[in-house]
């Protein structure tokens, strides 16, 4: 039998022409930044949530994982009667039908959409360009989860504080197990209005949901894995009221004391009248981290318990923590007449305060 001698020398330029085709490959499937955030905003959606009164109660991030269906946190939706979903740069809004699968422990909903505030007539011209915009717009493809590694680089899309079309990059800088279920743990800042957000792989998939986690002072980045929501858009099924987006009794998420809603620990409170329709509130720090950028609802009630007013204050100065800050605000004259209030008194009717944002200061 005759004993074949192979030729190492020979070999070596076959081994190295494999490995710079891998390399290539690796190079040609990845994308720059911009051509990731170019992708990312024709499929994520500015979330406004409101109240039965049409107030808005919170602001999140979603994104298209299906042809009408968004995905988001359940806790950007939870405790909402109704809501719309804006495409960012774009001004068609499209209501919120109702969800289409819930997951309380992954702080996960899928939501089905359709066209709203269309004021031309049903099967006219402009509804008809709305549902072929619609029609057109790509579910952002999702990763396994379970190839993530630490180190890797990650870019979230969101609209933190409603600012449409925020880009943020950074890094996985672990991989957290909390009993059985895996959190992904990221260095891109994610704040209020950045929830339900996609977190991207450097090919433009996604590889986790982002989480905004202030809960207890706490300025961590989170993201739940994607192979959670592959899950949940298996099982997806008709859409139920949005009002029944709730998390089950005795059912808790996974982030535990880390999560919640995302504007818990700031609160407002303390209105007086000034002349006219003047008035001041005190906004409460009672986080451990000081926060800057708050954005306060106030809805004034008259004295059958109406709705009968609201404003929207900005607070753009640093709270540090523990404290407090007295802010202005001011409607029109007609509002104190009817709250009861007289200058320097606080109001006889209710007054409601509802933090829809702020930033943690690092």
């Amino acid at each position: 039998m005759s004993r074949r001698r192979i030729n190492i020398a020979s070999l070596l330029p076959t081994v190295c022409l494999s490995f710079a085709l891998f390399a290539v490959s690796a190079v040609l499937h990845a994308q720059t930044p911009q051509e990731i955030a170019r992708k990312a905003f024709g499929s994520v959606v500015l979330l406004v949530m409101e109240d039965d009164s049409g107030q808005p109660v919170s602001l999140g991030s979603g994104f298209f994982i299906r042809q009408g269906v968004i995905a988001s946190n359940l806790h950007v939706v939870e405790g909402a009667s109704r809501g719309y979903a804006k495409l960012i740069g774009q001004k068609a809004k499209y209501d919120i039908e109702g969800t289409v699968g819930i997951d309380p422990l992954h702080d996960l909903v899928l939501l089905e959409i359709s066209i709203l505030h269309t004021t031309a007539p049903p099967d006219s011209i402009v509804e008809y360009v709305l549902k072929k915009r619609l029609s057109r717009i790509t579910p952002l493809p999702l990763r396994n989860s379970e190839a993530v590694e630490v180190g890797e680089p990650v870019y979230v899309v969101g609209n933190p504080q409603g600012l449409e079309g925020t880009f943020s990059q950074g890094i996985v800088s672990s991989i957290r197990e909390v009993g059985t279920e895996k959190l992904l743990q990221i260095t891109a800042p994610i704040s209020p209005g950045s929830s339900g957000g996609p977190v991207l792989n450097s090919r433009g998939q996604v590889i986790g949901v982002a989480v905004a986690t202030f809960k207890g002072g706490q300025n961590l980045n989170f993201a739940i894995p994607s192979n959670y929501l592959k899950a949940l858009l298996g099982k997806a099924g008709p859409a139920k009221p949005l009002h029944e987006a709730k998390s089950s009794a005795g059912q808790q998420s996974i982030l535990g004391d880390l999560g919640g809603r995302s504007t818990e620990g700031v609160v407002g409170g303390q209105l007086l009248w000034g002349f006219v329709g003047n008035y001041s509130f005190s906004l409460r720090n009672e986080l451990h981290n000081n926060v800057k950028d708050i954005v306060c609802l106030v809805i004034f009630y008259d004295t059958q318990h109406m709705p009968i007013e609201f404003d929207l204050v900005q607070y753009r100065g640093t709270i540090p923590a523990g404290l407090s800050k007295r802010v202005n605000g001011e409607v029109d004259g007609s509002v104190r007449t009817l709250t009861g209030g007289a200058v320097d008194e606080p109001s006889r009717t209710r007054i409601e305060f509802r933090v829809l944002d702020f930033q943690i200061v690092d």
